[in-house]
């Protein structure tokens, strides 16, 4: 089946269960010739509670089988209030998975290493009966998230933490076989550290760590999700460094994502020394909106991510996505008279666009999502603070959606080159020419056709190209029926 829904507001080609809650992507492994996504999953729900792992699988990253349920809690068990994030590795013909054990009269805050195995490429798990590492260090005030991943003929694990000296931390563990593990201190640790000049920081601890590991000459990176005790703003943050004597050096903080609406990300290690990365994309609106409708959150699209030989972290959409570009339904090539607004052409809910644009304050494109404009998505340039703004203020006439404005630095001086994916209710916008990308979700009232236009600068004749593709969903089979999954439901 497709992905197509009646929804307006579900995405098409991004992946996610037919309804339910969705959060963070787990355990993204490729194995026996597929690339497997887990993901936290509530199947009784769109709210966050009841946490299992949802699983799917591809062998191209177009089209995704859902498989059964791949971990659940253990009523009475060592994980009977959630089996919580972590990752998979393939070792063999073995699929095994680690995550977070979450028993609420444990503590609140910490949830040990649990695993489990699957001998039948994922689709059925045997949970190890006892916990994989049993105590945290005495000086953690929050334990979470396990990383897994060979290094030579060793295994490696990092857990993400707080540390009673007020730094959040990544912990070092090391095993021979998956099976024993010893704890080798802090791969990385410092206290709240601002990140550039965002006004966010790095986290009281650090949640979801993943490991981008030295390449080519290259650099490497640890990201991390910075949690906060009293839910201040959140941040995925990357530090890129090098390895020496089982810690980890590193300058300061970048922003893995300038988007308010994307979190938890996780890393898949796929042939050819490539390496590609998910995140959970939350809802931005209310919570009793997204409940009626039946479903809430997004994972990301795949992105290929890297550092490059200056140590800069780059990201970009997954080649395999532009196999999903159907009508070509917008070309147009031109240059802007002064302030007003050259009219583009016609775009679907769902579309892939690339854009070369001559900057000046305030000019950029803008998606109108009502015949008259009143409701309208804003990618503009801010010339006092060199930054790409994307402003959501005017995206949707319904109260209950988020607004605010996002921004992530721009070169100076040359024209940007961006690519904007549009699915739906989530905006992925990358400007190209940095490897730099920011997610928003956005809930358009409009039901008529979207339109998009070049924003000219006053006094100003500046060039553009801008094509704009509209997208094909996702193919993604029906689930079984003995997949754990809902079916999904005729419009």
């Amino acid at each position: 089946m497709s992905t197509a829904p009646s929804d307006p507001y579900r995405p098409v080609a991004h992946l996610r269960p037919p309804r339910n809650w969705i959060n963070d992507p787990n355990g993204l492994v490729f194995h026996d010739g597929h690339y497997h996504v887990f993901h936290q999953y509530n199947p009784s729900g769109a709210t966050h509670a009841n946490m299992h792992w949802g699983h799917f699988r591809s062998p191209d990253l177009l089209s995704w089988e859902p498989l059964p349920i791949a971990l659940a809690p253990t009523p009475g068990g060592l994980d009977e209030d959630g089996c919580f994030s972590g990752n998979a590795v393939s070792d063999g013909d073995r699929l095994v998975a680690f995550y977070s054990a979450n028993r609420w009269d444990r503590s609140t805050r910490h949830q040990p290493v649990a695993t489990a195995t699957s001998l039948d490429g994922g689709r059925t798990f045997t949970p190890r009966n006892d916990l994989v590492i049993t105590e945290w260090p005495d000086d953690c005030t929050m334990y979470r998230d396990p990383y897994v991943w060979r290094d030579g003929e060793r295994w490696r694990m990092l857990v993400g933490a707080a540390l009673a000296d007020g730094r959040g931390a990544a912990l070092l563990y090391e095993s021979a076989d998956l099976e024993a593990w010893t704890y080798l201190g802090p791969f990385e640790g410092r206290e709240q550290e601002p990140v550039g000049g965002t006004g966010l920081h790095t986290g009281e601890g650090w949640e979801c760590p993943q490991y981008l590991p030295p390449h080519s000459g290259h650099r490497g990176a640890l990201i991390f999700s910075a949690w906060n005790d009293h839910d201040g703003d959140r941040c995925v943050t990357a530090l890129v460094g090098e390895e020496s004597g089982g810690s980890f050096a590193a300058g300061p903080p970048v922003l893995v994502d300038h988007g308010p609406d994307c979190y938890a990300p996780a890393l898949l290690r796929a042939p050819g020394g490539r390496w590609l990365l998910w995140g959970w994309s939350a809802e931005a609106r209310e919570e009793g909106w997204a409940v009626a409708d039946g479903w809430a959150g997004v994972l990301t699209l795949p992105r290929d991510i890297s550092v490059d030989a200056e140590g800069t972290l780059r990201q970009q959409p997954a080649a395999e996505l532009l196999a999903l570009r159907g009508e070509h339904a917008v070309h147009a090539s031109g240059e802007t008279q002064g302030p007003e607004p050259v009219e583009l052409g016609s775009v679907g809910r769902a579309f892939d666009l690339t854009a070369r644009l001559e900057l000046a304050e305030g000019s950029g494109l803008r998606l109108l999502t009502t015949s008259d404009g009143s409701e309208h998505l804003d990618i503009r340039y801010d010339a006092a603070t060199g930054e790409l703004v994307v402003d959501r203020d005017h995206a949707s006439l319904d109260a209950r959606a988020r607004a605010g404005s996002y921004r992530m630095p721009c070169p100076v001086g040359r024209p940007a080159e961006v690519r904007v994916l549009v699915d739906h209710s989530i905006a992925e916008v990358f400007l190209t020419s940095t490897g730099q990308v920011l997610t928003l979700r956005f809930y358009p009232t409009g039901r008529g056709p979207w339109r998009l236009q070049a924003l000219g600068a006053p006094d100003a004749c500046l060039g553009y190209t801008v094509d704009a593709w509209n997208l094909r969903p996702l193919v993604v089979e029906e689930p079984s029926a003995d997949a754990g999954l809902p079916h999904e439901q005729s419009p």
